[in-house]
């Protein structure tokens, strides 16, 4: 009886050492990242610029050369937010260095940024940031990518609309 239970528990053993073995292989991700749209926190803010409202943008990533986060603070910022409605780039952020872990160099993960208001645009041409009777909300969406040490840039992203209240 002690046999087949020393087997069993041998076979046991075996059966997580392999399945142990199985979870450390090289991610198969391509050297340039890849990001995929989340979620956002929420879908309406109040306009501003001093900080009225935020929201968290989430996004995941792959990396298959493992090289997405900045190596120092020093380094440019590696993660750019583009206004949809006016076509430029609004903020960036920087993904602190991911160490290396095991053998792959291969990462992904999930980003999450808060992200403050900005102002309504008006057109009327009205100065925006200011609340404006004949333009009560706006509707913003931004268009997301990422950038890795190799300057591989990722694909594009962009949020679900978020409702900007134009006169709060």
């Amino acid at each position: 009886m002690n046999a087949l239970v020393s087997k069993i528990g041998l076979l046991l053993v075996l059966i997580l050492a392999l399945t142990g073995w199985h979870c450390l292989e090289s991610p198969n991700f391509p050297d340039e990242p890849f990001i995929q749209f989340i979620s956002l926190s929420k879908d309406t803010m109040r306009q501003g610029i001093f900080q009225e409202d935020s929201l968290t943008v989430r996004f995941s990533f792959q990396d298959g050369d493992g090289d997405i986060g900045r190596a120092s603070q020093q380094d440019s910022n590696n993660i750019f937010f583009i206004d949809e409605r006016t076509g430029t780039l609004d903020n960036t952020f920087g993904i602190p260095k991911i160490p290396e872990e095991g053998a792959a160099n291969g990462v992904e993960g999930e980003v999450r940024v808060l992200l403050f208001s900005t102002c309504c645009i008006y057109n009327d041409g009205s100065d925006p940031c200011l609340p404006n009777p004949s333009t009560p909300f706006d509707t913003l969406r931004y268009r997301i990518y990422i950038v890795d040490q190799a300057n591989h840039k990722s694909n594009e992203i962009v949020t679900n609309s978020i409702i900007l209240r134009c006169n709060h």
